[in-house]
């Protein structure tokens, strides 16, 4: 019997709804859980051949567990590896490099010394910064955010530099960006699970956190659409989420890629409407039936991303030919 578990949290209805719908169909040899974890020894393989995970990034326990259970041949969603080396200023780069449009993005240095540093630490750091380089290239307004995490947690619009300056001297240890503003006339929030399976969802980040997604969306262009569906595909195959959302903001008919590290992404229903919590639903219960009947037990059974996998083979290609020509 190969096992299915969810790992997860504060939420309530996706992780019933998703054990129920798996074990519905009735995929012989194969059935889903919650998760139980008990003692986690090194090197000890668990009992799930694979585990969607919903809430490693607030918890370090559960994220060295995932680790352990990948290093073991579970096929953990999504990688936690590449998660634990993933941030926001990371992908927009990656955004460019696959031509995929993302805002004007800089990363700032927190504005007060990380733990056990002092001045001496940083003496590398041009200070003070080229700032009026920075506002010139950003422009305002602009929006000014962590580099990581998620949650819409310590996001900022500024207007002006005096209004970055006060917003910057509240943002204590946190590595920050600064980013374009895109004045935008149509906003999606899409799904894509397993790479492949996409749900555009019209969004209004702009409305309180319960009424964001737009419940009686207005017609959109096809071809906005298709675009906003190449550029979902595009990035979550270079960075190798089964499990993840994109935002896309339309300005003058160009998609901008917002935000595209969301590898727990919101899937409660009181939240993304009943029709866009079937999808999901539905689409992890296949996903994860697929990689249990796919897996390979004390293999690895991790999903990377193109630009990984690209990096590895390059390395191992210019190896080679340091041998032959050695």
């Amino acid at each position: 019997m190969k096992k299915i578990g969810v790992l997860f949290g504060q939420e309530d209805t996706f992780p019933q709804a998703f054990v129920d719908r798996v074990n519905s169909k009735n995929a012989d040899g194969i059935t889903a859980e919650f998760v139980k974890i008990d003692k986690v020894m090194q090197a000890e393989p668990t009992d799930y051949a694979v585990i969607i995970d919903r809430i490693s990034q607030d918890i370090p326990f559960y994220r060295a567990y995932l680790k352990n259970a990948a290093l073991t041949g579970t096929a953990v969603i999504n990688n936690p590896f590449w998660w634990s080396a993933d941030d926001k200023f990371l992908n927009n780069a990656l955004a460019v490099k696959v031509k995929v449009n993302v805002p004007k993005t800089v990363i700032l240095p927190s504005n007060q010394h990380p733990p056990d540093t002092n001045e001496k630490s940083m003496r590398n750091l041009e200070f003070p910064l080229d700032w009026e380089s920075i506002f010139d290239y950003v422009g305002f307004p602009a929006y000014f955010k962590p580099f990581a995490g998620g949650g819409w947690k310590n996001v900022y619009r500024v207007e002006n530099r005096e209004d970055f300056f006060a917003r910057y001297n509240q943002t204590g240890q946190l590595v920050m960006m600064l980013q374009e503003e895109i004045d935008f006339t149509d906003y999606f929030r899409c799904y894509c699970l397993d790479r492949k399976d996409v749900r555009i969802m019209q969004y209004d980040p702009k409305q309180p956190h319960h009424l964001r997604y737009v419940r009686n969306p207005k017609p959109v262009e096809d071809k906005i659409l298709q675009k906003v569906e190449e550029g979902v595909l595009r990035l979550n195959n270079v960075l190798g989420y089964d499990f993840n959302t994109v935002e896309f903001a339309i300005r003058n008919g160009v998609p901008y890629a917002i935000d595209f590290g969301n590898p727990a992404p919101d899937a409660d229903v009181n939240s993304v409407g009943e029709e866009n919590f079937e999808w999901v639903v539905e689409h992890a219960a296949q996903m994860a039936i697929r990689r249990a009947k796919n897996h390979q037990e004390g293999m690895n059974n991790l999903t990377w991303g193109d630009f990984v996998k690209a990096f590895v083979n390059d390395k191992k290609l210019r190896s080679n030919k340091r041998r032959k020509n050695g």
